[in-house]
């Protein structure tokens, strides 16, 4: 039995950090582009400080909800949305009902009916507003060898996310923490596939933008 709790404890702070741990605040969304319906998780009615089915979100409430200095972008984005077809996606504040500012992530990846026509965007908000918690940079930051060989690829990939979305260094581990709970895809080998398949895309950066959120949502797929 001591040697079943001695792996447990060896393992454990490094699961924290290569998978396993508190979920972030994320939640889904999907948007058709015939009648510009949405429809939101409960996660992200709540980060909109809204109960669980108690609204019907429309177009005109996502905007209400944005930072006055953000709304213009986020509408022209809808508007391009609606008239492309390219998927949904920004960074930007929101306020929710009690006044409070949060930032979020909104990734998303085009909707396609059984024919394969684009009929809308899905993806998910992540809540991106607080910094990490400092247990979980210690454990980052640790002495743990196998943390140091994971390490690299983790950093890079930070990098990626740090570059296309504009987020700072402690958003960027958030995101990548997120997709590796949302997919229950280790941190390490998510890092180094998002890292090895980033190479292939190519274009300006609204069109890199797009082809980095299908590849941030689909990755786990290829491993």
């Amino acid at each position: 039995m001591d040697a079943d709790v001695d792996e447990a404890e060896t393992v454990r702070p490094i699961e924290e950090v290569l998978g396993a741990g508190r979920p972030q605040s994320a939640g889904s969304f999907r948007f058709w582009l015939a009648d510009q319906r949405w429809e939101w998780s409960d996660e992200v009615a709540l980060i909109h400080g809204y109960a669980a089915g108690s609204v019907q979100p429309t177009t005109e409430l996502l905007l209400a909800h944005k930072h006055p200095e953000d709304r213009q972008q986020v509408a022209n984005t809808i508007a391009r949305s609606v008239e492309t077809g390219e998927p949904f996606c920004s960074r930007h504040r929101i306020i929710d009902t009690e006044g409070q500012v949060h930032h979020v992530l909104v990734v998303g990846d085009h909707m396609v009916d059984d024919d394969g026509t684009v009929i809308g965007t899905a993806g998910y908000y992540v809540d991106i507003t607080n910094a990490l918690e400092e247990d979980r940079r210690q454990t980052l930051n640790g002495a743990l060898p196998e943390l140091y060989s994971a390490r690299a690829g983790i950093e890079q990939a930070k990098g990626v996310l740090m570059l296309i979305y504009g987020i700072n260094a402690d958003q960027a581990f958030r995101v990548l923490t997120w997709r590796s709970q949302e997919t229950g895809v280790k941190l390490r080998a998510l890092a180094n596939q998002l890292v090895a398949e980033v190479t292939t895309l190519d274009g300006p950066m609204v069109e890199l933008r797009t082809q980095f959120d299908h590849l941030l949502l689909t990755v786990h797929e290829r491993l």
